[in-house]
């Protein structure tokens, strides 16, 4: 038996149990890093439920850009395409209550997955956020604003 295991074998059984889950820990941790979507609007009876990447928010002044993702139930088709979700880069005015697209990815699975139906970079005229609507909840979330 090598040294380092009859060492162990005078330990109590929490000190080996604890270095194992911590090798599990290591290894399970060594994958990609993916996005922690956090979902901050459901809307049940259209199925639809958006997420915000709370590590894509960049402040700039007054400004916030975040990156959103819009989770279908069923397909969606507009313009002849169909998608199961998409990934939207938008951008709020904190001190304007107003927000704009900046760059849009309509995708065939759901939760961000699949094959890219359709991507623009094209940044949107500015809206007005209004009270009660989906974009302010977005928008609260985005500028911090509880």
């Amino acid at each position: 038996m090598p040294f380092w295991m009859r060492s162990l074998r005078c330990l109590p059984l929490t000190y080996g149990s604890g270095f194992w889950s911590l090798i599990t820990l290591l290894v399970l941790s060594n994958g990609p890093a993916y996005a922690e979507w956090v979902a901050v609007s459901v809307v049940d009876q259209a199925g639809v439920t958006i997420y915000v990447d709370p590590g894509s928010i960049h402040r700039k002044g007054d400004g916030v850009e975040v990156l959103e993702l819009i989770d279908y139930e069923s397909m969606q088709t507009v313009t002849g395409t169909s998608f199961l979700s998409a990934r939207v880069q938008r951008e709020y005015d904190c001190a304007g209550d107003r927000h704009r697209t900046l760059a849009l990815t309509k995708l065939s699975g759901n939760m961000g997955t699949g094959q890219v139906i359709l991507a623009t970079s094209e940044h949107q005229k500015w809206e007005p956020v209004y009270p009660g609507s989906i974009a302010k909840r977005l928008w609260r979330f985005a500028c911090n604003k509880q």
